[in-house]
């Protein structure tokens, strides 16, 4: 059984400008008391083909955590288009949002965002070159994909850690 728990996940100011920050607000409980941080990552991820497109959009610590309800504001940049392959720009990736503690990943919540224009003329005739400005975003904050990954939250105790859980589901 895991320590922390994500209860619920919402995505604000969805749809978006590309360039808009991303923004969550995030609760867990914590069922057991955590000496140190947890690390909250939000990754966008540029190409399906080639992870060195991804991009860390922000990593924040909380903690430590004693045993209870929590809820924060997780505010992004937008990801850095310069370093999306111009091809990988329109069309549909995924964002993720992990929590790991003392180095180890224990969920992660995966969206899928769509990314087109807003306006439908170019949507259907697309310039040349993209033009971010009028490309907006639409995570799909409805259908989150969560993986959970056994650790050892406690490892001052010497437990061995948890039977390995290969799970998909959603919040």
């Amino acid at each position: 059984m895991s320590a922390v728990n994500i209860t619920n996940v919402t995505v604000l100011d969805n749809p978006a400008p590309f360039l808009a920050p991303f923004q969550f607000e995030i609760s867990y409980e914590c069922v057991s008391p955590l000496k140190d941080d947890l690390e909250w990552k939000l990754i966008y991820v540029g190409s399906a083909e080639d992870e060195t497109y991804d991009q860390l959009l922000e990593s924040v610590l909380v903690g430590p955590v004693n045993v209870g309800n929590y809820r924060f504001m997780l505010q992004a940049d937008p990801p850095d288009p310069s370093k999306i392959r111009e091809e990988d720009i329109i069309g549909v990736t995924v964002l993720l949002l992990t929590c790991s503690y003392l180095g180890q990943e224990f969920v992660r919540v995966g969206y899928y965002v769509n990314n087109d224009y807003e306006d439908e003329q170019l949507r259907e005739e697309p310039p040349p070159k993209v033009m971010i400005d009028k490309v907006q975003r639409n995570i799909l904050s409805d259908k989150p994909r969560v993986t959970k990954f056994p650790i050892n939250f406690h490892p001052e105790n010497n437990e061995t850690g948890e039977e390995p859980i290969h799970l998909i589901t959603l919040l």
